[in-house]
């Protein structure tokens, strides 16, 4: 006999419900709180199953909601398969015409599910796995806000001294400039300053602006239509704060995801045009490559898969379905672009979806997609990237 064990997850608390391979309810929905007793209630029905059976636990991908329960899982010597919820939301309405929706029914319906795959657990996962993950989505909410302060910092900018980011080629990203707008910030001081404020910035930047494009600035500054206002000139050095200790918090972060990376058996970063930080995001949103059965499950788990629709006569294809992870689909699409540069197979690739009418988005999309399998075959056979081995 073989136990089938459907979890719905939620915040507070989780639902489970047992049955048999012929459907008969070994024990019906119940609840248990998202803390350690609920989490010990759990565990004793589980361990009240015969021992000698094997027990099939299926769950849905909930995000941070179920790291616990899984953790939990994993020290006590069970297994556990996680399914995408557009599936068993599928599988419901295949199933049945009714609209009810309860978190017991949830469970009992993920059970059911659990039955009709071939049960495929996730491998035990690393605590460093784990903590790579968790470090990269944190920096990727850290990018997201100090490009807000950016934002800020740039609105400000545009009614004190709107000539400066145009000045810059329309971008504050530039050492230079943001290292003017911390040490001298308003149009009046940059008007003043001097052959040795140059000096100074010229030793303590790697690299800077030509002293003609210095004495230009200053001169825009000096003529400059913005207005200098004590509260707008506050709210700019509030933002560069913020965006300066963002920064640097970014930089730690990076450090610490390069450090775990490190012990991880990966050979994403091999490939020219992804960054060591890029192939650690890559990496930590795959997990365990064994999950895959071959690259058009990962291709689809990143959801760069295509719609199609056959019906009669009628064969056609659609846009990007975009229902896999879309941070693995976020890292893709970025790293597609930087690897056009590297990798003159990719590059001719892009050009060859280009020339037959795609638009500059949909070709990049198509890299990714190639990009995904060149990381497939790369994680599978445990071996560096090889630029002779394409085609």
């Amino acid at each position: 006999m073989t136990y089938f064990i459907g979890l719905d997850l939620a915040k507070y608390k989780h639902d489970c419900f047992i049955m048999d391979q012929n459907g008969e309810v070994i024990k019906d929905s119940f609840s248990f709180t998202n803390d350690s007793n609920g989490f010990n209630t759990l565990l004793n029905a589980l361990n009240n199953l015969d021992p000698n059976q094997e027990k099939r636990i299926g769950l849905e991908a909930t995000g941070h909601y179920g790291s616990n329960i899984k953790i939990f899982l994993e020290k006590n010597g069970y297994s556990f398969m996680e399914f995408n919820p557009i599936l068993i939301s599928r599988f419901s309405k295949a199933t049945t015409l009714r609209r009810t929706k309860t978190d017991k029914i949830d469970a009992r319906l993920i059970a059911s599910f659990l039955c009709t795959v071939s049960y495929k657990p996730y491998p035990i996962k690393s605590y460093h796995l784990r903590n790579l993950k968790s470090l990269c989505r944190s920096r990727d909410t850290l990018i997201k806000q100090r490009s807000l302060y950016l934002v800020k910092i740039t609105n400000v900018l545009d009614l004190i001294f709107p000539e400066f980011k145009p000045f810059f080629n329309k971008s504050l990203k530039s050492v230079t400039a943001i290292y003017l707008l911390e040490n001298y910030g308003t149009p009046s001081k940059i008007s003043r300053m001097t052959r040795e404020s140059y000096s100074k910035m010229s030793s303590k930047l790697r690299s800077t602006i030509s002293y003609a494009k210095f004495l230009a600035l200053k001169e825009l500054a000096k003529n400059t239509v913005g207005n200098e206002d004590p509260i707008l000139t506050y709210e700019l050095n509030m933002y560069l704060d913020l965006f300066k200790e963002l920064d640097s918090k970014i930089k730690d972060i990076e450090s610490k995801i390069s450090d775990e990376y490190k012990t991880m058996n990966s050979h994403i970063d091999s490939i020219p045009g992804i960054s060591l930080i890029s192939a650690a995001g890559i990496y930590s949103e795959i997990g365990s490559i064994s999950k895959f059965n071959n690259a058009d499950q990962l291709v689809a788990f990143a959801g760069l898969d295509c719609s199609r629709y056959q019906s009669g006569e009628s064969d056609s294809t659609g846009h990007m379905v975009k229902h896999g992870s879309s941070y693995l689909r976020q890292y893709i699409m970025n790293v597609a672009g930087t690897s056009l540069i590297h990798n003159p197979v990719l590059y001719e690739y892009y050009l060859s979806k280009r020339n037959s009418g795609k638009a500059h988005r949909v070709a990049l999309s198509h890299v990714a997609k190639r990009l995904i399998r060149i990381i497939f075959s790369l994680e599978k056979n445990n071996v560096d990237f090889d630029i002779s081995k394409m085609s």
